[in-house]
């Protein structure tokens, strides 16, 4: 099993156990909340049965009587309202200095909306209560814990994520930096050979050609060199990126791909690294080639949109399906049998990481083509 694969796995193991644990404890805080609520309701029904046994047997009816009773409650705010009287006293609840009447009145509203008031029938009297600060507590718990275990799991997946974008920029930048150097040397002996061969009056055309290859190669080697640093960002015509890309690209594809560019008749002068930005015209190209098995019509519109620039590499291949828009810019990812899925994985981090714009399927439909967008500001 790969590293990938490992680290997959624990992330869905830790998401599992992090919401079990949550779901659990959310379950138990309940039912204890249920519980105590209970026990407290029983607890004021036997005072309330109390208070009237005492009222009754006793020579008078007496309200103070009565709260003496139940003040041994220290925890659950409570109500007494007389019937006969219509007196209101409170216990466990904090009064205001004024209108004291009118909030008790709607404190008893909103105690009798939560638990059915007690009824002492021989008094009179009701008795509204509500949940003790302890019980209240109790049922924001659960909610809380929620959060803290949701927060925890957000900065853990985020720390990891991190990580694991670090290493791989580290594979990235020692991949390309590797590449780069080991290309060195056979483009050095190559253009050496070049010079001989003008010595050695070779055909032009033949020496023509494999001086445009040499100096593919140099320019492949700096685009590898550029992946592992900051790219020297400068203005340029990306109309010119595209088609100089292209020309070089049309004379060694099959005579049965054709490019068709849409473009502004105006200079669309952006920020841009030249060698970088020639490596994605090229891979997007390329994958279009290869989606079309080698026979059809690559479109490469640029349009100025508002405040945006829109760069449109259309083909009219196999398509994509939905299910893997994003899958596809995934380094390794490749529906070829012998393809590292590198291609779209490098498009995506030149066009986002190192010149900050951003890149993704515009729309796509197996058996008539795809649609790529990259998406810039306009300088």
């Amino acid at each position: 099993m790969s590293t990938g694969s490992t680290r997959q796995i624990l992330i869905y193991l830790f998401v599992i156990l992090s919401v079990t644990a949550a779901f659990i404890s959310l379950v138990l805080s309940n039912k204890l909340a249920k519980e105590l609520s209970k026990e407290e309701q029983s607890r004021l029904e036997i005072w309330a049965l109390a208070t009237e046994n005492v009222a009754i047997k006793g020579e008078r009816t007496d309200l103070d009587l009565t709260l003496k009773i139940l003040q041994s409650n220290s925890a659950i705010p409570l109500i007494l309202y007389d019937g006969n009287s219509g007196e209101i006293q409170s216990h466990n609840i904090v009064l205001p200095r004024e209108n004291v009447q009118n909030f008790l009145l709607d404190k008893m509203t909103k105690f009798g909306a939560r638990h059915q008031p007690i009824r002492l029938e021989e008094l009179n009297q009701i008795l509204y209560f509500d949940d003790s600060y302890r019980l209240k507590q109790l049922r924001i718990y659960p909610y809380v814990q929620l959060f803290l275990i949701a927060l925890f799991m957000t900065l853990a997946l985020f720390a990891l994520n991190r990580s694991q974008r670090a290493e791989q920029n580290k594979l990235w930048m020692g991949l390309s930096k590797e590449t780069a150097h080991q290309l060195g040397t056979p483009i050095s002996s190559l253009t050496a050979w070049v010079e001989y061969m003008k010595l050695k009056k070779a055909d032009q055309q033949l020496l023509t050609e494999i001086g445009k290859d040499t100096s593919r190669l140099q320019m492949i080697a700096e685009r590898f060199s550029k992946i592992g640093s900051t790219p020297d960002m400068q203005p340029a015509d990306l109309r010119e990126v595209i088609d100089n890309t292209l020309t070089y690209l049309e004379k060694r594809l099959s005579t049965k791909i054709f490019f068709s560019l849409q473009l502004p008749d105006h200079p669309v002068v952006v920020s841009l690294n030249k060698p970088l930005m020639g490596w994605v015209i090229e891979n997007l190209a390329k994958n279009a080639v290869d989606a079309m098995n080698g026979e059809g019509v690559v479109t490469f519109s640029l349009v100025e949109k508002g405040r945006q620039i829109l760069l449109d590499v259309s083909d009219t291949g196999k398509g994509i399906p939905r299910s893997k828009f994003k899958r596809i810019f995934s380094p390794g990812y490749t529906t070829k049998e012998r393809g590292w899925g590198l291609g779209l994985s490098l498009v995506k981090r030149i066009v986002e990481v190192n010149h900050g714009w951003k890149i993704s399927v515009l729309t796509s439909e197996p058996g008539k083509g795809t649609t790529f967008r990259i998406v810039l500001p306009i300088q």
